[in-house]
């Protein structure tokens, strides 16, 4: 098994798992959408993403297959005076295939990203958990923190 970042060779890959991914969780997403045009916006976001610098794609494979990923946004923050300030991270869309669940993958590939923000010195890690995902983020050492507050449109 391999952990790297995502190039530009694993899009097609990538894309299939996204989709995959939010009709394991929310099905009715897929109803009357076209998989095509799912692929044509995504491959945009994605091609985008691996050539600029705001976004990492974390990746396991095995064999050339692509079976688990984390997406971390880097978001800079305001420079405040008398303090260094760091970006912290964003991480999303972390999925591993179902069949590579259950072995530990996803906690090798959470160690990999998390082992890297604090080497690239990120003041933190954020995730907003889904229900079934909060243990898994206990178990990596993560902790809940104070809610942000957001409007909602």
């Amino acid at each position: 098994m391999e952990i790297r970042l995502a190039q530009e060779k694993d899009i097609d890959q990538l894309i299939k798992m996204r989709w995959n991914f939010t009709l394991e969780d929310y099905p009715e997403m897929g109803v009357g959408i076209e998989y095509s045009s799912f692929e044509e916006e995504c491959r945009v976001f994605l091609k985008n993403a691996l050539e600029g610098s705001q976004w990492k794609i974390w990746v396991a494979e095995e064999n050339g297959k692509v079976v688990s990923h984390i997406f971390i946004e880097l978001i800079n923050k305001v420079p405040r005076p008398g303090r260094v300030t760091n970006p912290f991270a964003y991480m999303t869309n972390v999925y591993t295939l179902p069949e590579y669940r259950g072995i530990g993958l996803g906690s090798k590939l959470l160690t990999t990203v998390n082992d890297w923000a604090k080497k690239m010195n990120y003041e933190f890690i954020i995730v907003w958990p889904s229900e079934t995902s909060i243990e898994f983020y206990g178990r990596n050492g993560y902790t809940h923190c104070k809610e942000p507050m957001e409007l909602c449109f």
